[in-house]
């Protein structure tokens, strides 16, 4: 039955056993930061509960037997594990009294300068750049009691930001009149400024394709029109607007070119490669919708309404011409796009299909385009001459319309594929993800992504589980060993202990970022393609 009770601090105890008195021990330590401890314990001084004990009498033998007889165990006192926590620390929704930041930030958002930061504390960091190692720092809450005692309140210092803000939007606009200015400046005085490296652009490569394109459809273009009023020819004329469209996609793509070396900006950090991508875009819906559209339009109309074709031999000697300078473009382009496959160890027809190149592969298929068109259009423009019908010359505008669009749907779709961020080949993606788990840092990588962000620049990006063990023993092989264990030695209270794994967790830590720099750098060098890396610590 339940035959004692007992108490132990304030909490009452009734514990079931065979009239057994027994005796409760317990105490509890509760160590702050600052090394004081609390005793909580029993009510009494001796911290101890002592129990009474209860007889029953019992029927039958057992009462002739144990009459008069009490029995008693010793006392056996109950120990409690004593275990010393920390207190802990509320830092509340914002805390930002350990944050660093930089002296450009310092100046801009605090309204400082340059002899005021003078007097604050200076702090060394790891560098997130690569061209440096080390760069410094400022404690955040150093800056703003800094700006404080300069401005004298908040809202002084909220009345000087919105004074520098204005300022500098006026500056922006008076800035731009003064560009507009001095490029008027020079187109009446003449520019004596060397070739930038945009234009030089132009002479080499898929911009040297794209102008030699320019120039020959552009002639191919007015010749073709003149044979047109001459004979009437709808297979001519959908040639002429075949060029037409040609020329103005090409000069499209070299305005794509241009803007596509733009050095990166606030607004646009990873650059403006994708330019090249968005001009060949806008080309094939523009060789769908002017050059397709018109030629299907004036084969339809010529089936409709029939009229006979002049005579045809300027028309013949145009083409001939035509079929020569688009051939020369044709290739100009399939030699550039070998060169190009062969650096990038892909065969001709990965390098087109996976639109590496997108200027060069509209050059290309428009070029290819023209040809066979030309031999659409010479065809049915032979057949009208020997049979006099002039439906065959209407069909011929219909091919040549067919033909254009099928180009133009292909340049969409690979040219929107490239757009949309597609991932690379399989087999760079395992190189990568090998490379990474080859090092010893590295326990697992999960959630590997890697994007063709266009014109062979990669975006790698993954969640890596790291090694706390190699990255630890990496910080002791840097450290002075003896030094260290004397240190440790050295403690004896809670606030030297915490001063000391606080002192040493935040240089781990300081080593992990540098380990995560160390990884992405490799990356890098190993891969030229990839441009940027993201490694998030698991």
């Amino acid at each position: 039955g339940w035959q004692v009770s007992m108490k132990s601090g304030s909490l009452s105890y009734i514990l079931p056993c065979n009239r057994l008195p027994v005796q409760l021990m317990s105490q509890v330590r509760v160590y702050t930061s600052n090394g004081q401890k609390k005793d909580l314990g029993s009510e009494d001084a001796n911290g101890s509960a002592r129990g009474e004990t209860l007889h029953k009498a019992e029927t039958g033998r057992q009462d002739t037997t144990n009459a008069g007889q009490k029995q008693s165990s010793p006392k056996q006192p109950i120990q409690v594990k004593v275990k010393a926590v920390l207190k802990k620390r509320e830092y509340g929704p914002k805390y930002t009294q350990n944050n660093f930041i930089t002296g450009v930030r310092a100046i801009n958002e605090f309204c400082l300068k340059s002899s005021d930061l003078d007097q604050l504390r200076k702090i060394k960091r790891r560098s997130p750049h690569d061209d440096t190692e080390t760069f410094t720092v400022y404690l955040r809450s150093d800056v703003e009691a800094k700006s404080l005692e300069v401005w004298g309140s908040p809202e002084a210092l909220a009345r000087e930001r919105k004074r520098r803000k204005e300022a500098e939007i006026k500056y922006r606009e008076n800035l731009f009149r003064n560009q507009r200015l001095l490029w008027e400046y020079k187109e009446f005085f003449g520019n004596t400024k060397p070739r930038s490296s945009t234009a030089a652009m132009f002479f080499k490569g898929p911009g040297k394709v794209v102008m030699v394109a320019i120039c020959i459809n552009g002639l191919n273009f007015f010749f073709k029109l003149l044979a047109w009023v001459y004979t009437g020819s709808a297979s001519m004329f959908s040639e002429a607007i075949h060029s037409l469209a040609d020329t103005c996609n090409q000069a499209l793509l070299a305005l794509g070119i241009s803007q596509s070396a733009r050095t990166p900006d606030p607004s646009h950090p990873y650059g403006f490669t994708n330019m090249r991508y968005i001009a060949s875009l806008i080309s094939g819906v523009g060789i769908f919708m002017m050059g397709a559209g018109l030629s299907w339009y004036h084969g339809i109309i010529g089936l409709l309404h029939p009229h006979p074709v002049e005579s045809l031999l300027w028309a013949y000697c145009i083409l001939a011409g035509s079929l020569v300078s688009e051939g020369a473009t044709l290739l100009v382009a399939i030699n550039e796009i070998r060169r190009s496959a062969r650096a990038k160890g892909l065969s001709f027809y990965q390098y087109v299909v996976q639109s590496r190149d997108p200027s060069t592969n509209v050059v290309l298929l428009e070029d290819a385009a023209a040809v066979l068109s030309v031999a659409v259009a010479a065809t049915c423009m032979g057949l009208t001459s020997l049979t006099g019908n002039p439906y065959y010359d209407s069909v011929g505008s219909l091919g040549v319309g067919t033909l254009l669009g099928t180009v133009s749907a292909f340049l969409i779709y690979t040219n929107t594929e490239a757009l949309l961020g597609r991932s690379i080949e399989p087999e760079q993606l395992q190189r990568l993800t090998e490379l990474l788990e080859s090092d010893p840092v590295v326990r697992a990588i999960h959630d590997v992504k890697a994007t063709d962000m266009g014109m062979s620049k990669v975006r790698f990006k993954a969640e890596v589980d790291f090694d706390g063990r190699v990255v630890t023993r990496s910080y002791l092989e840097k450290q002075d060993i003896e030094q260290l264990l004397q240190e440790i030695q050295q403690v004896k209270t809670l606030e030297e202990l915490e001063a000391f794994m606080l002192k040493h967790g935040e240089n781990i830590v300081d080593m992990l970022g540098a380990e995560v720099d160390r990884l992405e750098k490799d990356l890098k060098q190993r891969n030229p393609d990839v441009r940027h890396v993201d490694l998030e610590i698991l």
